[in-house]
């Protein structure tokens, strides 16, 4: 009799030392207590969800002890099990292969092989290494450097439809777009590979396209290879001062500290955008100017006045990237003034610079050209309000495919007025 009193107390005893977690054997079958028990365990279980690479099923097949069996699984649903003096709680198993990220590593389904040349969005995944080489240097921003070294050409008011002059200004092309902003665009993804990670994983360097060897050895050979051109358009032009190969090597300079640490001028939406804008209108512009002629002080006052409509060029791709920026502390104008503000920041750069051009014209006694000037900004606005004003991230391409045309070529006319 005192032996089987013994044991009870034993067993009450062992009961009670499992972290409060069951009550004692005579009230485990009570629809109540068993109620408590499942309540109990869930709450546990659910709190440590967040925290554990691991779970497992837990099993008391007696009360003087506890096993946890480890698995591999994703917490989905828990089933609980009671016989008599047995509780089991189990994790329904989940494959991980398909627990998918909310940002998709690929690129988007049907995606462009055209798109992927031109190293805009809607690119298609490419493996061969040379299509990826051309992605990285964005021939789609070329043509904008290409038309600045044209409008060089034409403000200096010495270039002649002879083949030699044609072929310097096509090498000063190559110079200013495949090789220097090849080089800018390379240099520019390399140092925002942990944004795009965010953005657009998909991209060719974040997602392992190509190596980091393999960039690296881009950049330099489209860096040497801009300044190599340049060195010998400098000769080719007869200076005695290395104008060209000067300008190449400060806008290679501004294309870095743009992009890379510690400086990183793109952290500061307004600093980045500006030198953005400079080196796509000003540094091509003097470029084609000094090849065929010689720059003047208010050429580039003009130019530098051009830049700041580049700066609002330059805030049109930033509204797509808002989300990596503000995870890296990039003070982008959409980040720092908001989506609405940004945009309308951005139309006031590019008409109120224009126009201020127009006025500069009409007020130098080239009345005409100020007139083409005007028209050319007014279908600007047009597309503006038709949009980008509407969205600027779903309409950007649009929007730019739609509008600059007319703002190069009010650069052109800018240009030739520039001449008279």
């Amino acid at each position: 009799m005192e032996a089987a009193k013994n044991l009870t107390a034993q067993k009450k005893s062992s009961h009670h030392s499992i972290s409060g977690l069951l009550p004692p054997p005579e009230t485990i079958l009570s629809a109540a207590s068993m109620t408590s028990i499942l309540n109990t365990v869930s709450s546990i279980l659910t709190s440590r969800v967040s925290s554990v690479d691991r779970v497992g099923v837990l099993s008391l097949r007696n009360p003087d002890s506890v096993e946890f069996t480890r698995r591999r699984p994703v917490w989905s649903t828990l089933d609980f099990e009671s016989s008599g003096r047995r509780l089991v709680v189990r994790a329904a198993e989940t494959d991980t292969d398909k627990v998918e990220s909310q940002v998709p590593d690929r690129a988007p389904a049907g995606g462009s092989s055209i798109n992927q040349l031109l190293g805009i969005k809607g690119a298609a995944q490419e493996t061969n290494k040379w299509k990826i080489r051309l992605q990285l240097t964005k021939p789609v921003t070329w043509p904008p450097l290409v038309w600045g070294v044209v409008c060089g050409a034409a403000a200096s008011g010495n270039f002649h439809w002879t083949p030699e002059d044609v072929a310097k200004s096509i090498l000063c092309m190559m110079m200013s777009g495949p090789c220097l902003t090849g080089y800018t665009q390379t240099i520019n993804d390399w140092y925002d590979r942990d944004i795009d990670a965010i953005n657009e994983p998909y991209r060719p360097i974040p997602s392992g396209a190509i190596s980091e060897q393999e960039v690296i050895t881009q950049v330099w050979v489209l860096l040497l290879g801009g300044l190599g051109i340049a060195g010998t358009l400098d000769v080719w032009a007869g200076h005695t001062t290395p104008t060209l190969f000067y300008l190449a090597l400060g806008g290679s300079l501004l294309s870095y500290i743009y992009s890379a640490p510690p400086l990183k001028l793109k952290q500061n939406g307004w600093v980045g955008n500006f030198a953005l804008g400079a080196s796509y209108i000003s540094l091509p512009w003097w470029a084609g100017q000094a090849l065929f002629g010689t720059l003047t002080p208010d050429v580039v006052v003009l130019t530098l006045l051009y830049s700041i409509a580049g700066l609002g060029i330059a805030i049109v791709n930033d509204f797509k990237s808002v989300e990596g920026d503000r995870a890296m502390g990039l003070q982008s104008l959409p980040v720092a003034f908001g989506t609405e503000a940004a945009k309308w920041i951005c139309v006031g750069a590019i008409d109120i610079t224009q126009l201020s051009v127009a006025g500069y014209l009409l007020a130098s006694g080239k009345p005409y050209y100020a007139l083409a000037l005007l028209a050319l900004i007014i279908p600007q606005i047009v597309f503006q309000f038709k949009y980008f004003l509407k969205d600027p991230v779903k309409y950007d391409v649009k929007y730019q495919a739609s509008a600059q045309p007319f703002l190069v070529l009010g650069i052109f006319v800018t240009a030739l007025a520039s001449s008279h």
